[in-house]
């Protein structure tokens, strides 16, 4: 099942995808897809109506961030050896944790803004994990039962921000639009195996990111339950697992976003995103 939020920022509605590739509405069913929304039981229930019978969204809207009222969105930095190694840093022992904030997240196919001062903004398409059932000392073995389903994630950085103004690198991570997911949330029981999903990104249609999750050092499974170590999972959160080799900081030499370029990004079975760059003041 691929849930999806759609229309004007602010004022998403919650939505289904048939078969066709056409939004049908959920709002008789759901008032949002979000947190208490996401439980199994819950999606039992939507998984059993019939598409067919919900209304069809009208024309072509805008597609919002796959999942609303976000509680946390956790990402995982260096979680695959080759990127690790292209940044000049060892692969870590434990997983590396930073916050993103929530005001980041956008839609899919809204623009990505540069922000003021910004020298350094950077690409990373990255494996989304959406949380569906309350999570705690999880062992890793139960993981995955607490995952509602998965989504692309453009976990865009600012590399100067990040690394070179002191702190953590939530600064970097978390201007606005720097969190766009979606355009789906596709339920775990689409994804048999999120170990086995290739992804990459493109810039202006040169291929800049190529990779799979089976090189992540550490998977799905033991992330939540490394994670719900530290703090307890609700649903509706957001997991980023990290990005595969290709980011801009990684090539020699370096290459940044600028105005007016584009991104495509995209994970297998779980759609695509299509972003323009602009600069704010």
């Amino acid at each position: 099942m691929k849930l999806l939020r759609y229309g004007e920022p602010g004022a998403e509605r919650p939505g289904l995808l048939d078969a066709e590739g056409r939004i049908r509405d959920l709002r008789d069913h759901v008032t949002d897809i979000a947190g208490p929304f996401l439980t199994d039981e819950s999606l039992a229930r939507l998984r059993a109506l019939d598409p067919a019978r919900l209304p069809l969204a009208e024309g072509t809207p805008r597609i919002g961030a796959c999942v609303g009222a976000i509680g946390k969105f956790v990402c995982v930095g260096l979680n695959y050896a080759d990127h690790a190694a292209e940044t000049g840093k060892p692969a870590p022992d434990e997983p590396v944790l930073f916050m993103k904030a929530t005001s980041a997240v956008c839609g899919p196919n809204d623009a990505v803004e540069i922000p003021r001062g910004s020298q350094k903004t950077d690409w990373e398409v990255e494996l989304g994990i959406v949380i569906g059932r309350r999570a705690k000392h999880v062992a890793r073995a139960e993981a995955l039962d607490h995952v509602a389903g998965y989504c692309v994630v453009n976990d865009v950085s600012e590399r100067a921000f990040q690394s070179e103004r002191g702190g953590q690198w939530t600064k970097g991570k978390s201007a606005d639009t720097f969190g766009p997911l979606g355009p789906w949330l596709v339920t775990r029981d689409e994804v048999p195996d999120p170990q086995a999903l290739g992804l990459w990104l493109d810039v202006d249609g040169v291929r800049r990111q190529t990779g799979t999750t089976a090189r992540m050092i550490f998977g799905v499974a033991e992330l939540i339950s490394y994670i719900s170590g530290f703090m307890t999972l609700h649903p509706g959160d957001v997991i980023a697992t990290g990005t595969p080799p290709g980011v801009g900081l990684g090539q020699k030499p370096p290459v940044f976003l600028r105005p007016g370029q584009t991104m495509r990004l995209g994970i297998d079975g779980l759609g695509e995103q299509h972003q323009a760059v602009i600069q704010v003041e």
